[in-house]
């Protein structure tokens, strides 16, 4: 009864942050829905003792509270949002402070703005009420000879905008509005003109962070021309942001963006293969070391909360994979996936990253073991039968969620991975190498940088190679969403079918052998 208690107050909970992401519901109708829930789940639970009813009842009284997390992140999103509504489309002059490292893209910089309900603004219209302490979110998009970093307080001028929402290259509709919503970013402004008032007014410990990393990718980018250097930071540091249209249209049309991506799976598999290389250690210890390489990762990419989310997953999906404690660990990822969408209930619906992760998590840790006897004619030879399993099953996990979000089917994804996702992990060794040793000793980070220029070069090749081929892949712009959840009951009956029959007769169940 644990376990089911367990399972129904997670999914009650999501499916109420699910249900308020799409649809605004009246908060006191909720509230009394709440009350009357835990009111009878009282009565059934200790006078009834009817275990349908207590199990019903404790998915409605979650699912209210699911209903109310999101709706107080939403009113605190509209108070924030206030503070400058009356100000859009006007010339604004306002002073904040850069709370995030600043975002260096192809053509421009972007970076994010703290504005406080203290702080000066003057428009064409009017002069700003004070009230209540309260911050709100700009993203400035600068030009890339503006010299910025985190922890500076500017004054900036410009005018005044709200994010639109807009149709990508594949002929789906962004809804860019939500995705800068779920980071608290309310506002936009382009090109304003800018004065840096004072350096150095963030957190110490990431600016820390943020200085390391950018010393680390100076040092890279010295040792490895363009446009190697810009796959190594993606590889390293989830850099991707300054790849030319061309270059990251082959990743996407190549099913490889991942490798460059922030995600639980890409560093599953670097992680795995690190514990690969340490195999010679005894069996904790060599967990021990792969886990310490996806805290490492997290800390190289300054510790961004997308990072955080991506090593808390690889670090679960490592660990059922060590272990072979599958549903221990699925307990673990149900549980960590329910704490961060309580700390920040946008994600379930408007973090793409967060849903690819948790999706491709799933993949790794339950669909990975029921295909492997599909591969046993690949050589187990340098973790490749692993490699190519887990590629497998993470594509074919995340497919339909790619066509429902995306509308981007790539043919080439398979052999385009099995070609170069065999060599990341010791790209990323020399990429760390070269880095390291150029922080030290630039000269001698050459030879490294050689190296890793060379498996940077093969990759790339391959890439480009596959993306050009006619057939490579296409678009779906519409794909059905009927369809996905279909899709996906289909693949959660295949792989959860026993649990879900046990969860609903109510029978003994083995504890190790049930994810319920």
């Amino acid at each position: 009864m644990q376990k089911r208690a367990f399972i129904t107050i997670c999914f009650g909970f999501t499916f109420g942050v699910f249900v308020r992401s799409y649809i605004p519901i009246d908060f006191y109708s909720v509230l009394l829905l709440s009350i009357i829930s835990f009111m009878l789940f009282l009565f059934f639970y200790f006078i009834s003792k009817n275990k349908w009813a207590i199990l019903v009842l404790l998915f409605l009284l979650v699912f209210s509270f699911g209903i109310i997390r999101f709706h107080i992140a939403d009113q605190a999103s509209l108070k924030s949002e206030a503070i400058l509504s009356d100000s859009v489309g006007k010339k604004v002059s306002l002073s904040g402070l850069i709370i995030d490292e600043v975002n260096q893209k192809e053509n421009s910089q972007s970076l994010t703005v703290e504005v406080k309900s203290g702080e000066s603004l003057k428009s064409d219209l009017k002069e700003f009420k004070k009230g209540p302490t309260l911050a709100t979110k700009i993203l400035l998009s600068v030009g890339l000879d503006e010299d910025l970093r985190y922890g500076d307080e500017i004054s900036f001028s410009g005018t005044l905008e709200k994010p639109e929402n807009f149709v990508t290259d594949q002929g789906k509709k962004f809804d860019y509005v939500n995705y800068l919503r779920k980071d608290g970013i309310l506002y936009v402004m382009k090109y304003p003109v800018i004065e840096v008032v004072s350096e150095g007014n963030g957190s110490k410990i990431k600016s820390v962070l943020f200085a390391v990393k950018e010393k680390f990718m100076e040092k890279i980018n010295y040792a490895i021309p363009n446009p190697e250097n810009l796959l190594m930071g993606g590889l390293i540091l989830g850099e991707k942001s300054a790849f030319d249209q061309g270059l990251r249209q082959g990743f996407v049309d190549t099913g490889t963006i991942h490798i460059v991506a922030l995600s639980g799976y890409n560093v599953t598999i670097v992680a795995e293969w690190i514990m690969k290389i340490f195999a010679f250690l005894p069996r904790n210890l060599g967990i021990g070391v792969g886990i310490f390489s996806i805290l490492l990762f997290v800390l190289m990419t300054g510790g961004s909360s997308t990072a955080l989310r991506a090593g808390i997953m690889a670090t679960l999906a490592l660990a059922a994979r060590a272990t072979g404690r599958n549903y221990d660990v699925a307990r673990a990822l149900i549980l960590a996936g329910v704490l961060m969408i309580i700390i920040n209930p946008s994600l379930l619906v408007f973090d793409v990253s967060f849903q690819l992760s948790f999706i491709a998590t799933v993949a790794v840790i339950f669909l990975a073991p029921k295909i492997e006897k599909y591969f046993q004619w690949v050589t187990p030879r340098l973790g490749l039968r692993d490699i190519i399993t887990v590629t497998f099953a993470a594509y074919v996990f995340v497919l339909p969620f790619i066509l429902y979000e995306m509308g981007n089917l790539s043919l080439v994804a398979l052999p385009a991975n099995i070609l170069v996702l065999p060599l990341i992990p010791l790209t990323m060794v020399f990429g760390f190498m070269t880095g390291f040793v150029g922080l030290i000793l630039p000269i001698l980070s050459i030879p490294l940088g050689l190296v890793s220029y060379l498996l940077l070069h093969y990759e790339l090749a391959v890439i480009s190679f596959l993306s050009h081929l006619n057939f490579a892949a296409f678009t779906i712009p519409n794909f059905p969403l009927v369809l996905t959840v279909g899709i996906y009951v289909y693949f959660i009956y295949k792989i959860f079918g026993r649990e879900i029959k046990e969860f609903f007769s109510f029978t003994q169940q083995p504890p190790s052998s049930s994810l319920l």
